[in-house]
């Protein structure tokens, strides 16, 4: 999968374009800025947006092309963000360091998934949110109507509501929806797509 997203990647062109997705940026946008974490962050574009906003910003990606551009748009828009070449079974930040988490289309096998969810959910502090957004299991026959719509092509990485409730145990959901939209990002979600998008509150009691 690595070598994947590095030929992806490697194009001139933002594959899922240079703006910010745009649930991330209508959420992003009404928070106070402090500490965010976006794993497999690829080209950048939620992170070069939210580091304009005033967050300090963490991000990793397996991809070392990913991380080329995301650099790349980073100096075109004069922000910093800090971006590591990395993958979530290394991954390693402090507990409860993250005032927000973003996971945008982050899709993990089904062998590791709750494994890398919980992870993750440890980096953010009790108080502090999770953004999600990604495809759910009946997008598989909306990609392969038309593969424009991109998403990983096993149904088993795809999501659904009871997943997300299962593998964020410690999340108060202000909002858990599963929806059919119109994306348009870049060249590779293009078109109608089976979404669930998510917006959490850790509990101070958290356990993990």
């Amino acid at each position: 999968m690595k070598a994947f997203w590095n030929e992806r990647y490697k194009s001139a062109d933002y594959v899922y374009g240079e703006k910010p997705n745009a649930f991330f940026a209508s959420k992003i946008t009404s928070l106070s800025p402090g500490k965010l974490l976006l794993p497999a962050e690829g080209e950048g574009r939620n992170a070069v947006f939210a580091a304009s906003l005033g967050w300090e910003v963490w991000a990793f990606d397996y991809s070392e092309e990913g991380k080329k551009k995301a650099d790349r748009l980073a100096k075109k828009n004069r922000v910093a963000i800090h971006y590591e070449v990395c993958d979530t079974n290394d991954v390693r930040y402090e507990a409860d360091s993250f005032d927000l988490m973003g996971l945008f289309f982050a899709h993990f096998p089904e062998a590791v998934r709750a494994t890398y969810h919980r992870k993750l959910a440890a980096f953010v502090k009790p108080g502090g949110k999770l953004l999600i957004e990604g495809f759910r299991k009946e997008h598989l026959e909306l990609s392969r109507a038309n593969p424009q719509a991109g998403g990983p092509k096993d149904e088993s990485m795809l999501f659904s509501l009871d997943i997300l409730r299962s593998d964020f145990p410690d999340f108060e959901w202000e909002q858990l929806e599963a929806l059919t939209e119109n994306l348009e990002e870049g060249s590779f979600h293009q078109g109608k797509s089976a979404l669930i998008r998510a917006l959490g509150t850790k509990r101070k009691q958290a356990n993990h």
